[in-house]
C-alpha cells in the first residue's frame, strides 16, 4: 500500500517529531500563588493595601500568578493542600495545584517578598527581579 518513498518519508517525520519533543522537555508546570483569606482579616486588609495592586505586575506575580480563596468555603477539588488553612492571610505555592510551600501570615511588604523569593527559588521558578518594579 505504502511505496518505499512514502514510509521513507513517515519514518523521517515521526523521527523529527520525537527529537522535537525530547528537545521542549517537559510541559511547563502551572504554578499559582494561593492566598487564602477571611472576612474582617485585618492582615489580608494590609496586604491588599500595600501589595495587592503592584503583584500582577512584579516578576514574582508573573511567574505565580494570584488565586484567592475564603477559608470559609470549601477547598476547590483542584487545590491539594498538605494542611488545613488555619491563619489569614496565608500564602500558598502551589505547583499543578499541589502545595509546595506556604507563608502564614502577612509579616509586613519587605518580608514577604523576601519569603516569596526564597520559595520560587526552592522550587526552581524562574521569574525577573528588578527592585523598582515593587515601588509605588
Amino acid at each position: 500500500m505504502f511505496n518505499h518513498l512514502t514510509t521513507t518519508f513517515l519514518h523521517k517525520l515521526f523521527t523529527v517529531a520525537a527529537a522535537l519533543l525530547l528537545l521542549a522537555g517537559p510541559l511547563a508546570a502551572q504554578t499559582t500563588l494561593l492566598m487564602a483569606e477571611e472576612p474582617g482579616c485585618m492582615w489580608c486588609a494590609r496586604w491588599n493595601s500595600e501589595i495587592s495592586a503592584i503583584y500582577p505586575k512584579t516578576g514574582e506575580g508573573a511567574a505565580a500568578p494570584l488565586r484567592r480563596i475564603n477559608i470559609q468555603d470549601p477547598l476547590p477539588a483542584d487545590i491539594d493542600l498538605a494542611r488545613r488553612v488555619n491563619f489569614t492571610p496565608t500564602f500558598v505555592l502551589l505547583v499543578d495545584g499541589v502545595e509546595r510551600n506556604r507563608i502564614e501570615g502577612y509579616p509586613g511588604e519587605d518580608f514577604f517578598w523576601g519569603l516569596l523569593g526564597r520559595m520560587l527559588d526552592q522550587e526552581g521558578i524562574m521569574y525577573e527581579t528588578g527592585g523598582d518594579d515593587k515601588e509605588n
